[in-house]
């Protein structure tokens, strides 16, 4: 059973987190001409516009599988014009990066406090680590909340881009494809996703199974770049 604590921090870190994603996404699509998540209020980071779009994917679900399993899980969207996508596919695949590119700079972000707050002795590198345990406070009350909210915004945000960078529909990195791939694979590829939602349900177990195995040594070499004495292993 999680901690309260815990389970409070992973869900406003996983709402704060994916309300970037998307409105990354859609400000990067309405810069480059699609205005469609602009007028569906996507263009924000105020997490109402996006829980009203996917409010089982945003409240119901992580709340659901926080409470069940002590971990979370959940999703949003934006909306695009696929129309624009087909004729602009390098705005298309930009759209797509910026979901995860705003996570690895929530990673960035929380990996500069980490190790300002480490030179100054808040923090300390742990004995051992863990998903919400990447950087303890010695001194413990308000720091010590902030170091797991560093934690978990640290790892959840790490998560966030690697899987969705994995390029099977409908992540975000099968947005990239239009890009890198030639014309007649990229019509084949469309046609076959064409009215088969199975697929998509089909492209994230598929993607769940590759990232059980890509994520961990991910994850292992990114806390021991912030930690270079310990050796984390």
């Amino acid at each position: 059973m999680i901690e309260p604590l815990n389970a409070v921090v992973f869900y406003l870190v996983f709402l704060m987190s994916t309300v970037l994603h998307e409105a990354a996404h859609a400000w990067t699509a309405m810069r480059g001409g699609d205005p469609t998540a602009y007028h569906g209020g996507q263009v924000s980071l105020d997490p109402r516009p996006h829980m009203q779009r996917e409010p089982f994917g945003m409240i119901m679900l992580p709340l659901i599988s926080l409470a069940a399993s002590g971990w979370i899980f959940g999703y949003a969207s934006a909306p695009y014009d696929p129309r624009w996508a087909e004729r602009h596919p390098k705005r298309a695949a930009l759209m797509s990066l910026a979901g995860p590119a705003s996570n690895l700079l929530l990673v960035l972000a929380a990996w500069a406090v980490i190790r300002g707050g480490t030179a100054f002795g808040w923090f300390a590198a742990p004995v051992s680590i863990g998903f919400d345990r990447i950087v303890e406070a010695p001194a413990g009350g308000f720091v010590g909340v902030l170091a797991l909210v560093l934690s978990v915004v640290f790892s959840l945000n790490l998560l966030l881009a690697v899987f969705n960078l994995i390029p099977f529909p409908p992540l975000d990195g099968s947005g990239v494809l239009p890009v890198v791939l030639p014309e007649r694979a990229m019509n084949a590829y469309r046609s076959l996703l064409a009215g088969r939602p199975v697929l998509a349900w089909a492209g994230i177990i598929g993607a769940w199974m590759i990232f059980d195995r890509v994520f961990p040594p991910i994850w292992l070499a990114a806390v021991n770049l912030l930690y270079p004495g310990p050796g984390y292993g």
